[in-house]
């Protein structure tokens, strides 16, 4: 069973994925739980504590989502399979939590000690992917994560917003190629 800690959270996570910041109260989400009214307070005294831990907890799960991730040994499909699993992953299965991640980062753009964390979950993620260009011999491997990075923020808002069933692998495989330009 889990936690009352572990249930607020992903409740919280749901309400903000699926109706937006502005529904992330400790009501609704004690509500949203299932949990004795009080009970989210008890764990996040204030809205910006539950709104850090929300943003920590989706940190957190996607550092092991990118490390559960298939490392490529170096061919270029083998790469754009591992990015397209990414992505996949953030717009499918796990695509509440992406959008919880989104209106967040959106939402809190005045506080940066809030958003610290998912900051820190893309310098991760941007080394992840620098690493995968290098080892395919990028010429610039700084510039091309930028632009892998940015074409893969833009796919993953494109599926969450328009098209859930966009197909991924033949873009990313046009990306990755073009990052491997001079």
């Amino acid at each position: 069973m889990s936690s009352t800690r572990d249930r607020a959270i992903a409740a919280a996570v749901h309400l903000v994925g699926a109706r937006g910041v502005r529904e992330l109260t400790h009501a609704r989400v004690d509500a949203e739980a299932a949990l004795p009214k009080g009970s989210t307070s008890n764990h996040f005294r204030t809205r910006a504590a539950l709104v850090s831990g929300v943003i920590e907890w989706i940190a957190e799960q996607e550092r092991a989502d990118l490390a559960a991730a298939e490392r490529p040994t170096g061919s270029v499909d083998e790469v754009i399979d591992a990015v397209c699993g990414v992505l996949d992953e953030l717009t499918g299965r796990h695509a509440e939590r992406t959008r919880a991640r989104y209106a967040l980062f959106f939402e809190m753009t005045s506080e940066p000690e809030i958003q610290a964390p998912l900051r820190a979950q893309r310098a991760r993620f941007a080394e992840w992917t620098r690493e995968l260009l290098i080892g395919l011999g990028a010429p610039d491997p700084d510039a091309a994560t930028r632009a892998l990075l940015a074409f893969g923020s833009g796919l993953i808002v494109h599926r969450l917003t328009v098209d859930p069933m966009f197909p991924v692998r033949p873009v990313v495989a046009v990306a990755v190629r073009g990052c491997l330009l001079a």
